[in-house]
């Protein structure tokens, strides 16, 4: 589900995207098995990810796909993945804590050419990367709802995956501040890849930008250089990821004391 949204005097689209899909021919693959240290699949921050799948992960004909912000270690050892809250929040507004999520292995798009939606699939071979353990509150920039940072807490499975500093365009080796307004920054989406765009300045818990994204971006990394500065989600706005860690580090549990994997 897609709605056009007006924010900032922009049209934009909410970066989460709901697809349903035609049913696959031929029967369901067996589970996949736990990988071998050598085979172990590659994610990070601009890898897109699958999840709600329906009926099925092995034929869906409905799901919904975003991109982790980040990968990286908390406290306690355990390799987790970020994205967007809102999209693992659904129509009833159910925190989806426990969904299964999977590598999207459709060809990651471009601005020009963004990625084909009805060709995301899961990554049977792989399997499961990971259980949502945290939804936080989402933006609800446009509603009356609560102010959030909208990110979502992933505890990944490491015996399929494992941690890389880059994905298309973006190598994310530090974490920082983001940086002074007009300053160009730019973010990796599963949907349109790498695009590029000025700090605009403050909104309320949140910082604004001139950066494209589209359906299937949520989550996606911002970047300045190689540092890493916040999450992006729809209407040019991001969260800055010193305060997602900020909020984490108070709620303990998964996810607390996160920091870069690699």
């Amino acid at each position: 589900m897609i709605r056009p949204l007006r924010a900032l005097g922009l049209v934009v689209l909410l970066a989460g995207m709901t697809l349903t899909a035609a049913p696959s021919a031929g029967a369901a693959p067996a589970p996949a098995p736990a990988k071998s240290e050598q085979s172990l699949t590659p994610i990070g921050g601009g890898t897109g990810i699958i999840f709600r799948l329906k009926p099925t992960p092995e034929e869906p004909t409905s799901y919904n796909v975003c991109t982790l912000t980040a990968v990286g270690r908390d406290a306690a050892g355990n390799l987790v993945g970020l994205t967007n809250a809102h999209c693992f929040i659904d129509e009833q507004g159910n925190k989806l804590v426990g969904e299964e999520v999977y590598r999207d292995i459709s060809p990651a798009g471009t601005a020009a050419a963004p990625a084909d939606l009805n060709a995301s699939r899961p990554d049977l071979e792989t399997g499961s990367i990971g259980k949502v353990t945290y939804v936080s509150t989402p933006n609800n920039l446009l509603n009356t709802g609560p102010k959030g940072l909208d990110y979502a807490v992933i505890k990944l499975d490491e015996s399929r995956v494992a941690p890389t500093s880059t994905v298309g365009s973006v190598t994310i080796t530090s974490i920082g501040a983001p940086p002074a307004t007009g300053t160009r920054m730019c973010k990796q989406g599963h949907r349109t890849g790498l695009t590029c765009g000025i700090r605009l300045g403050t909104n309320g818990i949140w910082f604004t930008h001139l950066i494209w994204t589209n359906g299937g971006d949520s989550g996606s990394p911002v970047v300045h250089g190689q540092t890493l500065v916040g999450n992006a989600w729809g209407a040019q706005h991001g969260s800055s990821i010193l305060s997602i860690i900020d909020e984490m580090n108070a709620n303990g549990g998964v996810g607390a004391g996160f920091h870069l994997a690699n």
